[in-house]
């Protein structure tokens, strides 16, 4: 992990220091860390001269900005009633099976976090999630089966 205050510096560089900046830099945070630590935020506010609230509360309020810890693939499930009417409940119960995690949750060997989100723009071939940022859509449980087991084939081949 870098240094927080030189990141901070860098991207406040980058984007500027006025408030309207304030989520392109916990973007870029999320970038380089893969989610916002409390330093990082109170460094935010210090080099855009803001409350550590307001930083916070953007922080928090959107789903893509990640104030804890996650897995290396990050799987974010479309929650809007179009997916929920093609069988996101089908494939949500299929990712915490096989995953053995609930919605929210890490898996302990830090490969996978599972998360809820509003629309990923696929409602037309829901269910739909997004694997960092590769879409899949049109899921049924096999689907997803396979897909989990490709990416643990990738970070673990057989010899």
């Amino acid at each position: 992990m870098e240094d927080v205050k030189l990141m901070v510096k860098e991207l406040a560089d980058n984007y500027g220091r006025s408030e309207e900046n304030l989520l392109p830099i916990l973007q870029g945070i999320v970038e380089r860390e893969k989610y916002i630590s409390e330093e990082a935020m109170v460094e935010v506010a210090r080099e855009l001269d803001i409350s550590a609230a307001q930083v916070y509360g953007t922080a928090t309020f959107y789903s893509f900005l990640e104030t804890k810890p996650t897995g290396k693939y990050v799987i974010r499930v479309c929650k809007t009633i179009s997916c929920m009417i093609k069988g996101k409940n089908d494939i949500i119960r299929e990712l915490e099976n096989v995953l053995r995690i609930k919605m929210g949750e890490t898996t302990h060997d830090n490969l996978f976090s599972l998360r809820e989100t509003n629309c990923l723009g696929q409602c037309h071939k829901g269910p739909a999630m997004l694997i960092n940022d590769t879409p899949y859509t049109e899921l049924t449980p096999e689907k997803v089966r396979k897909i989990l087991c490709d990416i643990r084939n990738i970070e673990f081949p057989a010899n």
